[in-house]
């Protein structure tokens, strides 16, 4: 372990966190590293230490600390180092495997298009996980923001956010749609105009099921009952099409015993309700209008139903599926009316990358928006906690903008350390001042009778309410 990174010692009184076999071995006094963020993140981060070691503190008495160690990006680094992100910072995030940062300005003029976008990429934190539910109190433009608890999974290193594009007009963007429209598409209808800026969409086997098992072991062990992949399959057949075929080929090759497909559970439902159902009535099911198809399409859902009959009825059927974790798949547009009207019939949601970015954000708006939307981003042996929200350069350094995107994300990074009580005590906590109507601006001038805090107060009105919380 090195001694110091970009300049500054590392905590005498911290220990790495270890990873081997796929697990964290947490020490008491780990090292984490942050980055407090620009604009705003610099308030953000003061109010959100000082929730995290009062938590600490009170759930474990002395028995247990964090070590912060700070690490530098975004505005901050430039200004020290004239360098976006220094590679020290990546070698202690790399050394230390857990970190926490608040929100980073996008820089100008070339180079790095995303800070955050690098971060994942370098370390290949492939998945981004978003968890959405309703803290009592907190105001919200639909009815019945409580259905709302699911946690999303997104594919965070491929898709359009890979980054691969050309500019329209440039030599480079013509010579690849002359390749195109020459001998790709060649005889065919379709040709790109000349007059375009074209993109590389990828979506990978590698990719897709990484992400898609990460979200079923998450489900598995947090006892949640369905997993549904989101995409846009029905037009982009070969890309997002192949998202849901490989999730569904993962889900059956890896979790076979733990887990049931829903159009499984048809035909297991169908069986269960009438064991004399013959494999040719199953199908019709099924699949309403089977008179109307063709030989081979009934042909092909009958081997269907005889297939996975054979294959799981003696384990999952008789109700057993019930018990089982759901899989299933919506289409990307469908789900953001379905997470409005029908929240509560999903859980976990597994997105390529575009749906991801675009359905979180939806989610979040019914519960408090981003400004309470906490994140992280996942790798094999590597976690960068984050603000999913702006820097809002306007307001920094007023102490007037709500903590809680990251103060949840640092609930989030306790829960993913083992360390439950310090993130029960700040939910509950958070959860209880925000009841009282002890708020920031922007939920005070949603809600009536509410007194206006500051960024700092609000912080100290959370450590207060750890007294009256409960530790189970």
């Amino acid at each position: 372990m090195a001694g110091s990174y970009n300049g500054l010692a590392v905590p005498a009184d911290g220990k790495k966190i270890g990873y081997g076999s796929g697990r964290y071995q947490v020490p008491d006094t780990p090292v984490i590293p942050f980055i407090e963020g620009d604009g705003t993140g610099r308030d953000i981060w003061k109010s959100s230490v000082r929730v995290f070691n009062a938590a600490v503190e009170k759930a474990y008495k002395g028995k247990r600390h964090v070590a912060w160690y700070e690490v530098f990006a975004g505005e901050k680094a430039k200004a020290k180092f004239d360098n976006w992100l220094p590679e020290d910072t990546v070698e202690a995030i790399r050394e230390f495997r857990v970190a926490i940062k608040g929100p980073l300005t996008t820089p100008v003029g070339g180079g790095i298009r995303s800070l955050n976008v690098a971060l994942r990429q370098i370390l290949d934190l492939y998945s981004c996980v978003r968890p959405v539910k309703y803290y009592r109190g907190v105001p919200s433009p639909v009815k019945h923001p409580e259905r709302m608890d699911v946690v999303i999974y997104r594919e965070n290193t491929e898709d359009v956010y890979a980054g691969i594009e050309w500019e329209q007009g440039t030599a480079e963007c013509a010579k690849l749609i002359e390749f195109l429209n020459q001998d790709m598409l060649k005889g065919g209808k379709k040709q790109i105009r000349l007059d375009s800026g074209v993109g590389i969409k990828p979506i990978s086997v590698t990719g897709t099921k990484r992400l898609v098992r990460m979200a079923i072991q998450f489900a598995l062990s947090e006892g949640r009952k369905t997993v549904t992949l989101v995409h846009k399959g029905n037009i982009q057949k070969f890309t997002e099409g192949a998202f849901r075929k490989w999730g569904y080929e993962l889900a059956t090759e890896e979790f076979r015993d733990q887990v049931v497909t829903e159009r499984e559970s048809w035909m297991l439902d169908n069986k269960d309700k009438n064991p004399d159902l013959s494999v040719e009535q199953n199908a019709e099911m099924i699949e309403p209008g089977m008179e109307f198809a063709p030989p081979s399409f009934r042909e092909s859902v009958n081997r269907e139903v005889k297939a996975v009959l054979e294959a799981i009825y003696a384990t999952h059927g008789n109700g057993a599926w019930k018990k089982k974790v759901m899989i299933n798949d919506r289409i990307a547009d469908s789900i953001f009316q379905q997470v409005v009207t029908r929240a509560d019939e999903y859980s976990v949601l597994a997105t390529p990358n575009l749906n991801g970015d675009y359905i979180s954000d939806a989610c979040a708006a019914q519960v408090g928006g981003l400004g309470i939307a906490p994140g992280a981003n996942i790798g094999d042996g590597y976690a960068i906690f984050e603000a999913t929200h702006g820097t809002a350069p306007k307001y920094a350094d007023k102490d007037v903008i709500n903590p809680g995107s990251v103060i949840l994300s640092g609930v989030m990074m306790f829960r993913f350390l083992g360390w439950n009580q310090a993130a029960d005590l700040i939910e509950q906590s958070m959860e209880r001042t925000i009841e009282q109507k002890k708020v920031t601006y922007d939920f005070e001038r949603l809600m009536e009778g509410a007194t206006k805090v500051k960024t700092s107060e609000f912080a100290a009105h959370i450590i207060e309410n750890m007294g009256a919380a409960v530790l189970v």
